[in-house]
């Protein structure tokens, strides 16, 4: 379990980590720690986490700035902060819950009993939410023909014919993606449920054709993997 605190006070920083590791019994518990709005925006960005402990004044900085920014990315938020009159704003985030300050470990326990019951309860993803032209737009997964890879970006291809750019590379796309969903090729996912043909070409060279009629590479390895191919 990899947790990021972004609180610019370092003695409640340390705080917020020895409370932590006393309620999460996890021997794989890692705790990183940044105090501004940049660091905690770097910070998701390079190291994928799965929960956030956010502080909403960092310096005078709108800590709700991380939650604008990282829209799409997969972990959970949970605030502590005094500014309770931002309560309501932040659960409009979908943040699981708002711990004010100060707080017990009594308090954070309850917190981490929420963030239990949320991951213990979650289906793969439904949707994913891509910014085009500045505004957010929610695509369903299972309208979702391939995607492929773009440096760090990804290109989502809809069955509709309409096109979107992602802020996520493929590997981290993968993970998030349901089991009709495959890496096909070292570029490309690929919707398995929308595959209507696999052509051999000889020379182990393999492609797949969608029912849109887009045709899309097929490792070798994946051939094996997926059709039991030689």
């Amino acid at each position: 379990m990899h947790v990021l605190i972004v609180e610019d006070e370092a003695s409640v920083a340390q705080r917020v980590e020895r409370l932590l590791r006393q309620v999460v019994d996890q021997p794989d518990l890692k705790v990183a720690r940044q105090t501004t709005l940049a660091g905690g925006l770097h910070h998701v960005k390079t190291y994928p986490i799965d929960l956030l402990l956010l502080d909403l004044n960092l310096n005078g900085e709108d800590g709700f700035g991380i939650l604008r920014t990282l829209v799409s990315y997969a972990f959970h938020t949970i605030i502590i902060s005094a500014n309770t009159h931002q309560a309501i704003e932040a659960f409009e985030y979908g943040v699981l819950d708002f711990i004010p300050k100060p707080f017990t470990v009594e308090r954070l326990q309850k917190a981490m009993d929420r963030y239990d019951i949320a991951t213990q309860a979650e289906n793969p993803a439904q949707y994913l939410t891509v910014r085009r032209k500045g505004v957010v737009e929610i695509v369903e997964i299972d309208q979702l023909d391939y995607i492929k890879g773009a440096g760090n970006y990804s290109e989502l291809y809809m069955t509709s014919g309409d096109k979107y750019l992602h802020d996520k590379p493929l590997q981290r796309l993968e993970t998030l993606l349901p089991s009709t969903f495959h890496r096909i090729h070292r570029s490309y996912i690929c919707n398995w449920s929308k595959v209507s043909r696999v052509h051999k070409h000889g020379a182990g060279k393999y492609e797949v054709e969608l029912q849109s009629g887009a045709l899309l590479p097929l490792s070798r390895n994946q051939y094996r993997v997926l059709l039991g191919g030689e």
